[in-house]
């Protein structure tokens, strides 16, 4: 049933595949025909020195920079090193963590089988040239494009690149295109395009062609930063005029009180912060040998509500062992048989792995033709010439699949599997498999059961553990399985996993759309699972409102893997799964899962808790802008007490709390809760500050440092409330914290060169208790929003 075409190009000769020379591929590579698609894992070190150097908000910044220098004195461009700080942190953090991706994706990446001088040798996807001769068998992502030369049964998947859920067969000559990956079968083909020629390339990059995961957090960023820019146009405008007008006799003092105004309205560090929690993430999670090949995964799994687990190298080890095998027919060779079929495998699965650990292949037995395991038949097979000369053909495969309902060896096979172990029949066919490959349902007639093949699933250690983190978290576990129902039930069950008792045999789910939603919905195990229905399953779930993490480490789960929100694939899994997967288990530990899961909350958490305190900036700057403009009095703070109260309150606080520890679990809806807490702390600062300020005015009667140091001691003491409160709930380095920042803002009020530094210092008591008390009515109420935004998020 194999077949071979012969292909100019090279010294190629699929025949032998002997492949091409050393010299030809030097000579192919020195032309440019090499597969050099750049790895998806991170930005070059260029794109992330630019992406950090040349934002939006550095150039805003580094204007306000130039102009504060030019009319000094220095202490007033202090926020620039504040940027250039924020800058270097995030180009340190972005190149650590690509190194880490990168490291990972060497790891992680597929490595085709090429044929070079005559040597079949594994190579790294961006080594392939045009003309390589490269081997496919079943779970084989397909790296670039190409003619087949030879095929055994080959059957590829491009579902991914056409939509077309029905494999197609490869012959000889056929095109295959990258992206797409085999389901069954082995061959060989040419590669005819490659690189950024190649068809998923012209997709975008190779894997990049897959629907991104969705970041609220992202998202919601973007949406702030929009709000800010629209806000911040008219209030700087507006201040940029008044502080000209109020300050006609000192062109210098009303260019450092404008920037003053405006510096702060920036969110600085916020994109910042954001990005420097992801990169430590990864990098924390690296650690675990997990490979994240999209950032925003982290998060999603964050928001994970339902996780459907592949129960076959998930829930149990891929490794399997026979713990018995039952004869049905007498005068059969089982022994033989079925060292004969592991031998016909060339890509053998974990069952026949075990299968083949057990029976070694006899010497005298003649292969004739094969028919490869393919998930949607659940059987493979192989004919024969035995010793005597005699013709038999045989299958392999799941007993459900072979045998017409209510046979009586169903039931025994159904017995082993109560046990939780797998049953594989072993069947004699009566007809040609080209036929039965042709017309699955004709299995049944054609095949007589010869032995029952018992084979012994080892539970993974760290499942037990994993599955009750996922219920303490509220995330429901389905299990979905393309093995025997009642065998999945049993291993559940050994998990002590809901609905274990109920296992749901998946080929009687509904075809309706909605049916099956229900179905899924109210049950947790089902078996006999198909790779499409894995995917319309997934969808299901979609349709109600959950968001789906899907696990898995074969052929059969890449559809489902795609579909979901966040695919988990294992590193021992098939190349197309772990392409598709947004996370890769690289050392297979299931019970990497939960620090994923726990990463994701940190980055959420922590993020809204720093966007919290620089919007409240951002609000509490563009009320003061207006409350000045609208009042026509100078503004009152020059850049560096901006510096000194955003650096206390907000930019070193916000580095320590964006990466700590956070288990809260993560909520939609990022961008409103940060809005409901932000835009009243920043008003009540304002407020507070600004009567704080005007009543200084009147106490001092024109003696502006005074005024400004009483607005300061306002604004830092309200800010200071608001930070501990975002600091909730306490631990002993939140309340080291919030003190070490009172401190060091007291500290700069009594010690006499930084007074004169930062130009800051409380003349009398009026002024200053005023401001303390301005700022303690601010606290107050806004513990009353607090109290009431937490009331809303605990109904939610």
């Amino acid at each position: 049933m194999k077949n071979q075409l012969d292909e100019p190009g090279g010294t190629t000769r699929v025949g032998g595949r002997v492949g091409l020379s050393a010299a030809e591929v030097a000579e192919r590579v020195a032309a440019g025909q090499v597969n050099d698609v750049p790895a998806r894992s991170s930005r070059s070190i260029g794109e992330i020195v630019r992406g950090n150097l040349f934002t939006r908000i550095n150039a805003i910044i580094g204007v306000l920079f130039v102009i504060v220098m030019i009319v000094g004195p220095v202490q007033d461009g202090l926020f620039g090193g504040v940027i250039l700080a924020n800058t270097l942190i995030g180009i340190i953090q972005e190149v650590r963590a690509k190194r880490t991706l990168d490291q990972l994706a060497i790891v992680g990446e597929s490595r085709p089988r090429v044929w070079r001088d005559g040597q079949r040798v594994e190579l790294s996807a961006s080594e392939i040239v045009i003309d390589d001769t490269i081997d496919l068998g079943q779970g084989d992502k397909i790296v670039v494009d190409g003619t087949v030369t030879s095929g055994d049964n080959l059957e590829v998947d491009e579902s991914l690149l056409t939509g077309e859920a029905d494999p197609v067969v490869k012959q000889p000559g056929d095109p295959v295109m990258s992206g797409s990956f085999v389901v069954a079968g082995s061959g060989a083909f040419t590669a005819t395009r490659v690189g950024r020629e190649a068809y998923a390339s012209q997709l975008a990059e190779e894997a990049k062609r897959f629907s991104l995961v969705n970041s609220e957090l992202r998202n919601g960023i973007d949406r702030i930063l929009k709000f800010v820019t629209w806000a911040i146009i008219p209030a700087g405008i507006a201040l940029i005029i008044t502080q000209f007008v109020v300050n006609d006799d000192n062109f210098s003092e009303a260019i450092r009180r404008m920037v003053g105004g405006l510096v702060p309205m920036v969110p600085e560090g916020l994109v910042l912060l954001t990005s420097l929690a992801f990169a430590v993430g990864v990098v924390r999670l690296g650690k675990k040998q997990c490979l994240v090949q999209e950032l925003p995964a982290i998060e999603g799994l964050a928001r994970v509500d339902t996780v459907c687990l592949d129960k076959t190298g998930t829930l149990t080890e891929a490794s399997m062992d026979i713990d018995e095998v039952l004869p049905l027919l007498p005068d059969v060779p089982v022994e033989a048989v079925l060292g004969a079929l592991g031998a016909a495998d060339e890509r053998p699965n974990s069952s026949l792995q075990a299968i083949i650990e057990s029976y070694p292949a006899p010497g005298d037995w003649r292969r004739t033709a094969t028919a490869p395991f393919s998930s949607a038949r659940r059987w493979s097979g192989a004919s024969f010439v035995e010793p005597s000369g005699t013709e038999s053909a045989w299958l392999l495969g799941a007993p459900d699949a072979m045998l017409p309902a209510g046979h009586s060896v169903l039931t025994a096979a159904d017995s082993y599997g109560a046990r939780g172990l797998r049953v594989l029949l072993l069947a004699r066919c009566s007809r040609p498999l080209d036929a039965l490959m042709d017309d699955p349902a004709a299995v049944p007639d054609a095949v007589t059961a010869a032995a029952l093949v018992v084979i012994k699933q080892r539970v993974r250690e760290e499942a037990p553990a994993t599955l009750q983190y996922f219920a303490d978290q509220g995330v429901t576990a389905k299990v979905i399985s393309g093995d025997n129902a009642v065998s999945v039930g049993a291993v559940a069950s050994s998990l002590s996993l809901p609905g274990a008792e109920r296992p749901v045999d998946a080929r009687f789910l509904p075809e309706d759309p909605k049916e099956l939603a229900d179905a899924v919905e109210e049950n947790s195990i089902f078996g006999r699972v198909g790779p499409q229905q894995k995917r319309d399953m997934v969808g299901a779930l979609q349709s109600r409102g959950h968001t789906v993490a899907m696990t898995g480490d074969g052929v059969n789960d890449v559809l489902a893997l795609k579909d979901a929100d966040i695919g988990v694939g294992m590193g021992s899994g098939s190349p197309a799964t772990r392409a598709v997967a947004q996370i890769v288990l690289l050392n297979n530990n299931f019970s990497a899962l939960p620090s994923v899961v726990a990463e994701g909350r940190r980055v959420i958490g922590n993020i809204e808790r720093v966007a919290n305190l620089f919007l409240t900036k951002t609000v509490y700057s563009v009320v003061m802008a207006l409350v000045v403009v609208l009042a026509q009095v100078p503004y009152p703070f020059l850049p560096r007490h901006i510096t000194l109260v955003g650096s206390l309150t907000i930019g070193i606080p916000a580095f320590f709390i964006a990466l700590a520890p956070n288990k809260e679990r993560a909520r939609a809806n990022f961008v409103g809760r940060v809005l409901r807490f932000a835009i009243p702390a920043g008003v009540l600062a304002a407020t507070a500050t600004s009567v704080a300020y005007l009543i200084a005015r009147a106490v001092y009667d024109d003696n502006l440092d005074a005024e400004t140091s009483a607005a300061t001691l306002a604004l830092f003491l309200t800010a200071l409330w608001a930070l501990a409160i975002i600091a909730r709930p306490y631990t002993w380095w939140r309340v080291v914290l919030v003190l070490t920042m009172a401190v060091s803002f007291a500290v700069v009020l009594v010690v006499p060169w930084l007074q004169e530094f930062f130009q800051l210092k409380l003349v009398g008591v009026t002024a200053p208790w005023t401001a303390v008390a301005c700022a303690a009515v601010a606290g107050l109420l806004l513990e009353v929003v607090w109290a009431r935004m937490r009331r809303g998020l605990d109904a939610e």
